[in-house]
């Protein structure tokens, strides 16, 4: 069995595969003063709830978080004597980096765009709905293209509530209205709909500049909040691209030992 571990600025996502199905999925806080031995024994604790703990062989890790990077690989060989595959953007064969510093990318925008490129077969935008909203461009033929970073709506509601004196911490939900008639209701209109009509237009201009149609492909947690105020509809939200790319990693370099 493999694990599948996505580390991110907020949470920590992992996921544990039998070949291609995904049994099970856990989300975790990306706490950093965790230890290695901290990690390793709620690594432990979850495999073993769910009767996975002696089945796993495999690991791989794409991680935007450089210190939990090396204590999650250190806890996996301590505790389950696994070596975890880590994702960057020089050890991806195939895809092509057409930016200007490949090793800016983030790791999991690497992993989506793999994702894409191998579950799609087609020019594709990914946008994903975490700490920041990213867009994450890879084309037909597996170059990936760059694209788009911007701050996410639990960011922007937390700096609303941070650089001002009177507006509250929202939660992100559906808002009713465009037309605010209170505070709360006229921040979640700033921040979702808002939100909603930067997607739109970015997505816009981004298929523009490639000159080809392309197919998107929605992540994260706020993706079903969001759909439904985009003019141009996501084409399908898949909430574990990410894993699921790290799963095509994984065989891919599988592969690449055999031959």
């Amino acid at each position: 069995m493999l694990l599948t571990i996505d580390i991110g600025n907020t949470s920590t996502t992992i996921g544990i595969f039998d070949g291609q199905e995904l049994k099970d999925t856990w989300s975790i806080a990306s706490e950093h003063h965790r230890s290695d031995d901290e990690i390793g024994i709620l690594l432990m604790n979850l495999l073993q709830l769910h009767s996975y703990l002696n089945k796993v062989d495999a690991a791989v890790i794409c991680s935007v978080v450089v210190p939990l990077t090396e204590r999650y690989r250190n806890a996996l060989k301590k505790y389950l004597k696994i070596t975890p595959f880590v994702v960057s953007n020089k050890n991806i064969s195939l895809l092509e980096f057409n930016v200007d510093f490949p090793e800016e990318v983030g790791a999991d925008r690497i992993v989506n765009a793999f994702a894409a490129y191998s579950l799609y077969k087609t020019n594709c935008i990914v946008v994903d709905f975490g700490t920041a909203t990213s867009f994450d461009i890879v084309t037909e033929d597996g170059k990936f293209q760059g694209g788009v970073i911007a701050a996410g709506m639990k960011l922007q509601a937390e700096s609303l509530k941070t650089h001002t004196s009177k507006l509250p911490l929202i939660k992100i939900e559906a808002p009713k209205n465009a037309i605010g008639k209170n505070s709360i209701d006229a921040m979640l209109s700033g921040t979702v709909r808002g939100h909603a009509c930067m997607v739109d237009g970015m997505l816009e201009a981004c298929e523009e500049e490639l000159g080809v149609p392309v197919k998107v492909i929605a992540t994260g947690g706020y993706s079903e909040i969001i759909a439904k105020y985009m003019k141009r509809k996501f084409d399908c939200i898949n909430p574990w691209i990410t894993l699921e790319g790290l799963r095509l990693i994984h065989e891919h370099q599988v592969q690449i030992s055999i031959k």
